[in-house]
């Protein structure tokens, strides 16, 4: 009894450690909604070259993730292994959030293409450095299953309330300047500043387990990259992660040109994802308390049940549809989503004792790193195909014209084509990726029950108690439901 009680976190853990998601989860909803945007009617470039940027970067990812979560289990310091580099981050964010929103402005596209390349790879080294270390910290912070949804639920809703601010704001400080250009250089210095600064409550507010620093892991490619995808556990979370985040990208890259060349109404985006993420924040403490009735995939299969519902009615939006509906399909949007995004991050903290299982070592960084480096690199393959789609269908850019000394742009019509395209990578291309998800939840195994043997399990293991053909037979029986 006296170990579980220690499994508890005092509210202000909780809340120092979700201050430190402003910055993740915002900062994916603000890239994921504005950059290809842009790049495309502001830096200038190609659909094309736009989504080369960000698919050349997260190749790079494929070292820099896994290898930054190799590096964060190594780290032994005074200060723990993952809460060094949150301080670290504290002036790298700001430098890459005012680099990564210059518009620069020279004749040459290579040049424009070379900075843009260069600011997106400096903006996703510093968000590896930062984001895997965060990650792998939720599962350390504490073991017990019904706290680390606690921990996450408290988490979300920094994140989610940054993604409002985030969706919302960023096109108001656009629209206050009457330099485009200017206006996002603004916005890269405000946003550089809100997302860093948090990182000083998270750094003192939380604390590292000392018992899990004693060994440091060698090096091993084939535990880095190979041994991980053998196990089933993972494999499931991180096809959920991945299918129902791949949706979200899609969505959001594409409903700027979605609302602005389909709908009519480009200028009620901002306020159309508002409606979005406050739905989406207010329904945590409803998908937390159902999954303390139920379990943790319950939740997230209601969940992602009412999205696939919702996108559905999509494909049957029409220009002249009424306003309201417009913002009720995007509130119900936002409240299944809430339950898809909680769920699977309280998931992802039980799966480091799985592999605790197998390997005996405790590699959050390591896992969290695969995570973080697939879910970039889908996103950016979304980008890539996305851009290609639309450059395909025949995206005619926005014409810039001089008006009172000041540059101003304006939308061309669309073709017929180019609005169908639009329409089906909207509505069809996320059911399809969220019909696969569900089937991959409905697989996996790791039900409060099963978790509270396997801590247990662990427990004993650690401390050197229990009877060896006591321990190998539940061990068996774990690997058979887990591994």
């Amino acid at each position: 009894m006296a170990a579980e009680k220690t499994e508890k976190l005092s509210l202000f853990t909780k809340i120092g450690f979700g201050m430190g998601d402003i910055y993740g989860g915002g900062s994916m909803v603000f890239v994921g909604i504005y950059y290809l945007f842009f790049l495309t009617d502001v830096v200038r470039l190609s659909p094309a070259l736009a989504g080369l940027v960000v698919l050349i970067a997260k190749i790079w990812d494929a070292v820099n993730d896994p290898l930054m979560g190799f590096i964060t289990d190594r780290t032994r310091s005074r200060f723990g292994r993952r809460r060094p580099y949150l301080l670290a981050g504290v002036v790298f964010i700001f430098v890459s959030y005012v680099i990564l929103w210059y518009p620069i402005d020279v004749e040459s596209v290579t040049a424009r293409f070379a900075f843009a390349l260069f600011g997106y790879f400096f903006f996703d080294a510093v968000l590896t450095m930062v984001m895997i270390p965060y990650n792998a910290l939720a599962s350390e912070l504490t073991l017990n299953y019904g706290e680390r949804t606690s921990l996450v639920s408290v988490r979300m809703f920094f994140s989610m309330f940054s993604s409002i601010v985030c969706a919302v704001v960023p096109m108001e400080i656009i629209k206050a300047v009457p330099d485009v250009r200017l206006g996002h250089m603004v916005m890269g210095v405000t946003f550089g500043l809100l997302f860093a600064l948090p990182y000083l409550v998270t750094f003192f507010t939380t604390r590292e387990r000392s018992d899990f620093q004693k060994e440091v892991p060698a090096f091993s490619f084939r535990e880095m990259y190979i041994t991980p995808f053998k196990i089933r556990s993972f494999v499931l979370v991180l096809l959920m992660y991945l299918f129902s985040f791949l949706s979200m990208d899609i969505v959001m890259s594409i409903v700027i040109y979605f609302m602005t060349y389909y709908i009519g109404r480009g200028e009620e985006t901002n306020y159309v994802f508002g409606a979005l993420l406050v739905m989406q924040m207010l329904m945590i403490p409803f998908f937390y308390y159902l999954s303390k009735r139920t379990s943790k995939k319950t939740a997230f299969v209601a969940a992602l049940s009412v999205w696939i519902g919702v996108m559905l009615f999509s494909f049957a939006m029409t220009p002249d549809l009424h306003r309201a509906i417009i913002y009720i399909f995007a509130a119900l949007i936002g409240a299944s989503t809430s339950g898809v995004v909680v769920m699977i991050y309280s998931i992802f903290p039980d799966v480091p004792d799985v592999d605790e299982l197998v390997s005996g070592a405790r590699r959050e960084g390591t896992y969290m790193g695969l995570f973080v480096f697939m879910r970039k690199f889908s996103s950016a393959f979304a980008i890539l195909l996305i851009s290609q789609a639309i450059s395909l269908a025949g995206y005619l850019p926005p014409e810039s014209t001089m008006v009172e000394g000041v540059m101003k742009t304006v939308n061309q019509v669309q073709s017929a084509q180019f609005i169908m395209v639009l329409r089906v990578i909207f509505a069809v291309a996320p059911v399809v990726l969220l019909l696969a998800c569900l089937y991959f939840a409905m697989h996996y195994e790791l039900s409060p029950e099963v978790h509270d043997r396997l801590k247990k399990f662990l427990m004993v293991r650690r401390s050197g108690e229990g009877r060896a053909t006591e321990l190998a037979g539940e061990e068996a029986e774990l690997r058979k439901l887990l591994v």
